[in-house]
């Protein structure tokens, strides 16, 4: 730091021998390494004050960071950049004046029977509710992807080969049920 070397500490300890005299030396030897150990107190006090000084300085603009971290608004900046000028927005939006209540169909007319006949007439299938166009707001056209698919080849079928010998015996044939009695 001082650029001493040990000659010329060895100078200063000689002069000091002659001035101060050999019987005062281990006092004055003492009162300056109190006076040494205290100027480096000091200094280290001091630097401890500065690191201080800059950390809380650094975590004040950790903090400053943080807060904007905090405030900023993830959503809007990502709405911004992939939707710019709201058209994405605009054509998945449904809209809410559309009416989506069902409407009544009538039914055909359905023609008379023969008064002749027994059959009961057939009963007017109940209203159904009238779907919304295709390719409307209400409900989009979409359109799956066609992608070429081979169709599997035809596998043959063989007839099951019928015995000749065997008799039918079927319930309701020709030949009576078997009843146990």
């Amino acid at each position: 730091m001082f650029d001493i070397a040990w000659s010329e500490l060895a100078l200063i300890g000689v002069v000091a021998l002659v001035v101060i005299g050999p019987k005062d030396l281990p006092v004055a030897l003492y009162t300056a390494g109190k006076w040494m150990r205290k100027a480096r107190l000091l200094a280290r006090d001091f630097q401890s004050h500065l690191d201080d000084m800059v950390r809380q300085a650094e975590l004040e603009d950790l903090r400053k960071q943080a807060q904007k971290v905090a405030q900023f608004d993830l959503t809007a900046e990502v709405t911004k950049m992939v939707d710019p000028n709201d058209s994405v927005r605009q054509a998945l939006e449904i809209n809410p004046t559309a009416s989506l209540t069902a409407t009544a169909v009538t039914p055909p007319p359905v023609p008379e029977a023969p008064v002749d006949t027994v059959e009961a007439p057939p009963e007017a299938a109940p209203a159904e509710a009238e779907l919304p166009a295709i390719g409307s707001p209400a409900m989009p056209l979409i359109v799956p992807e066609l992608s070429p698919v081979a169709a599997p080849e035809p596998v043959p079928v063989q007839p099951p080969a019928v015995a000749a010998a065997a008799p039918d015996h079927h319930a309701g044939a020709e030949t009576p049920a078997h009843t146990p009695s």
